[in-house]
Parts: C-alpha cells; structure tokens; sequence
C-alpha cells in the first residue's frame, strides 16, 4: 500500500463567490458552502482514513468539520497550510488591486512565484511552509489516507511543488474551484496525480456553483 494524499478546498465562501482576494481575511461558510463539507463527508466518510491535516482558518476547519466527527479524529491544524497573503490586496476586488497597484498586478500576473501581491507572500513562500508539512505527512505515514484541507492558492502551489510544475504557472496550469478534491498517490516514481480538482460527490446544484 501507498500513502495517498487527498487535498480539499475549502466551501463556498462570500469571497470565493464574488473574487475577492482572500488570503488572512476569515469569511464563513455560505449555506451551501457548508453542505459541499457535508457532502463530501458523506462521500469519504468511509475510506480509511490516518488522519487529517487542516488549515488553522474558519472556513478550512468548517470544511473539515463533518469528516473528522464522522469518523472520530481529530483536526491537526497547520499554520503552513493557510492561504497566500495577499497584502494590501486583501478584500480588494480584481479592479480595485488593476487601479492602486497597477505595476506590482502586473508583475504578479507574470510571475507570481518571485512578485508578491503588494506586501503579501509569493509562491515561493506559499511553497517553503506547505512543503514541511507535506514532509512531515511522509515522514509520519508510509502508508495509507491523509485528508490535507486548505485553500486555493495553497493547494495549486502544493501540487505544482509535487508534480514538478513550474511554481510561477500555478495560477495557468491548474484550476481549483471550491469544495474540489485531487489526490496524489506517493509510489516508487515519486508522486502520482490520481484525480485534479475533482467534485463528483457534489449534487449538481452545488458543482455549478465553481467558486473562483
């Protein structure tokens, strides 16, 4: 058997809903942000699970919420697991950030793993802290499911780190709407995408609603 590493985002939030920047900011769950958390517990409630890692946030630990008491464990919350700062940025709209900081939007766009959002973290950054989590994970588990639950930025970031995609493409190369699990399975080769951004224990009125 291989570890297997299932990473969620967080539900629907106001932010996720109106693209927002959101990085340290603590918006709740949406109403239906809350039952995507319900529903992918009912959905992988009974996998065998080792344990699960969690984002210190409201809307991560609310997502995590419905697994961990289904099946009896209990969160391990990780500070490496927040969201990208984003500064300045932070509850600013795409528009608003074009406006007031025009030339660091712009070196953002081009390379988001060097250019921080005004006062924020790059991707580099994001990757430096995920990545003694993901270590600490393989130290601890050879074998088995672990459930990482975190955030958009963070989870393209983790991934990109993984998969040997270049961190200054995460924002291009990879699409992660709310409430959408990838797994990646750690084998002899190193580490397997199984699934990407995957929302299939979703009904349909909740996988239309994408999130940004």
């Amino acid at each position: 058997m291989s570890l297997k590493l299932y990473l969620l985002r967080h539900g629907e939030t106001t932010h996720s809903q109106t693209g927002g920047y959101c990085g340290e900011l603590e918006p709740e769950l949406t109403p239906e942000g809350q039952q995507m958390a319900e529903y992918f517990a009912q959905a992988y409630s009974s996998l065998p699970w080792e344990t699960v890692f969690v984002s210190p946030m409201k809307r991560t630990i609310a997502t995590a919420k419905p697994l961990c008491e289904a099946i009896g464990l209990e969160m391990q919350l990780r500070e490496g697991l927040k969201e990208i700062r984003y500064g300045l940025w932070e509850d600013k709209t795409v528009q608003e950030v074009e406006r007031d900081y025009y030339q660091d939007y712009v070196n953002w766009l081009t390379e988001p793993a060097w250019n921080p959002p005004t006062g924020g973290e790059t991707a580099v950054e994001v990757a430096s802290r995920a990545s003694l989590v993901i270590a600490e994970i393989q130290q601890k588990y050879t074998d088995g499911n672990v459930l990482v639950v975190s955030h958009k930025a963070t989870i393209r970031i983790i991934l990109c780190s993984l998969l040997g995609i270049d961190l200054g493409r995460y924002r291009d190369r990879i699409e992660m709407s709310v409430a959408s699990v990838s797994v990646v399975k750690f084998d002899l080769h190193g580490p397997l995408l199984q699934k990407l951004g995957d929302r299939s224990h979703l009904p349909l009125e909740l996988s239309s609603r994408k999130g940004t």
